[in-house]
């Protein structure tokens, strides 16, 4: 196993856009094929997000029924994580890669052709069941696919190539269904408008699968005969370690699952915005984030993973507050911006840290146990929020998430920031001394 301890900056210059350029050039062809996956699917990403809680309430459901859908979604994600990883090492990181996807198209399909709230249940089940295979198949894939230079540039790049391929996604869901609807001579907002926007998400995963299919397979560590270790085996043999990695992310999904979900909703009834409108804001905070993204790797490579981790959530703060309490929409539209790039450009970063502290043969292990992590708020936080909304509207939603935020990354500080090793005297004096974890 490698070292646990913290990541400390290299000391060197930033680099240049000629560096960077050169780090990228490394990027493997599974990697490259990988991440024109991540782009198409970006796209129809993009729309789905802006446009599902649309359909929902135009056939005359509330938000309610959206909670619990998200709820059981990710409660499978949770329940099958670990199951999940387990098929992910038996099955390859190609076909569980192909699977993810083939499952996700086939259950936003669903969502459009079956309009009844127990079919959504199943669909969202169906939809968990995907994203759980995906989830926990990335971040050991991405290990496998990439080298020492290269590796915090591909995490982030492929988070980033996603959130940019869904600019173009938030600005054609926030038109499609007003292009559909006149062709179809029915209102922009009309379910029949939304429903076929979705199906077009649909055929557009489809298209995404393609660059999985021409993945060269790789032998995961139980398929070249290596040990591997189940979840519970690693947990009693490093548990000190495995609650440190776990925890804030963990802390984390509980108020990201709060208010997330219903960010275009939030735009909708607090500010009376557009279709059009949320779709550009939500385009445009797709780019601000890809740019964040971006600028990412060298930030890691200057200050150490775990500095911009804590530094860029923590300065994300004050911007949720502006976005969820701001008397104008353009104010809280700048928030939403703001807090976007801020906090997750460190999400890659935290996922390649992770990923360095284990060995090969405990990768898919772990990753399983940090998507179970980040499923369990997802998978209860939308019902609470939605029962709050109905009740009390967003204020109680944006204190919550404010809260939890500020403990999770208190936590990441204190676990993972690098401490200066103390001097000391006597005969020992000027040597170097390591602390135990």
């Amino acid at each position: 196993m490698q070292s646990t301890n913290p990541s400390t900056p290299t000391g060197r210059p930033a680099f240049s856009a000629g560096e960077y350029l050169k780090r990228l050039r490394l990027f493997r062809p599974n990697a490259r094929l990988y991440l024109l996956s991540l782009a198409i699917g970006g796209v129809s990403f993009g729309i789905y997000s802006l446009l599902l809680n649309f359909y929902i309430l135009s056939l005359g459901f509330d938000e309610a029924l959206i909670g619990g859908m998200l709820t059981i979604s990710n409660v499978v994600t949770l329940a099958g994580a670990i199951p999940a990883g387990a098929l992910a090492d038996r099955l390859g990181r190609k076909p569980s890669l192909v699977w993810a996807t083939l499952l996700s198209s086939l259950a936003v399909a669903g969502l459009v052709f079956l309009r009844t709230p127990i079919a959504f249940y199943l669909m969202s089940a169906l939809l968990g069941i995907g994203q759980t295979l995906g989830a926990v198949t990335s971040g050991p894939f991405l290990m496998e696919n990439s080298g020492e230079a290269d590796r915090t540039y591909l995490f982030s790049f492929s988070a980033a190539i996603q959130m940019m391929a869904s600019v173009l996604g938030n600005w054609l869901g926030g038109r499609m269904p007003a292009w559909l609807g006149m062709a179809e001579g029915v209102p922009a907002t009309s379910a029949s408008a939304y429903g076929w926007s979705l199906a077009i998400v649909v055929g557009i995963s489809a298209v995404g699968m393609l660059p999985l299919l021409l993945l060269k397979r790789q032998r995961t560590a139980r398929q070249a005969g290596e040990p591997t270790l189940t979840p519970f085996q690693y947990a009693k043999r490093h548990p000190a370690l495995l609650v440190k990695l776990i925890s804030p992310m963990l802390i984390t999904s509980l108020g990201a699952g709060l208010l997330i979900p219903f960010m275009n909703l939030f735009f909708r009834r607090a500010y009376a915005q557009t279709d059009a409108s949320i779709g550009t804001l939500f385009a445009s905070g797709s780019l601000a984030m890809g740019i964040g993204l971006l600028l990412a790797p060298p930030l890691a490579e200057r200050w150490g993973k775990i500095r911009l981790v804590v530094i860029s959530q923590a300065l994300s703060i004050p911007f949720l507050a502006l976005l969820g309490f701001a008397p104008w929409f353009w104010l809280s539209a700048f928030g939403y911006l703001a807090r976007l790039a801020l906090m997750n450009m460190s999400g890659p970063i935290y996922q390649a840290y992770v990923m360095e502290q284990v060995g090969r043969e405990a990768r898919a292990t772990v990753a399983s146990l940090v998507s179970m992590s980040w499923s369990f708020g997802w998978a209860f936080s939308p019902t609470i929020s939605g029962w709050l909304q109905v009740r009390y509207g967003f204020d109680p939603i944006y204190v919550g998430t404010i809260t939890t935020y500020v403990l999770a990354i208190f936590l990441t500080w204190h676990f993972f920031w690098p401490r200066p090793t103390p001097s000391i005297s006597g005969p020992l004096a000027g040597k170097r001394v390591s602390l135990p974890d």
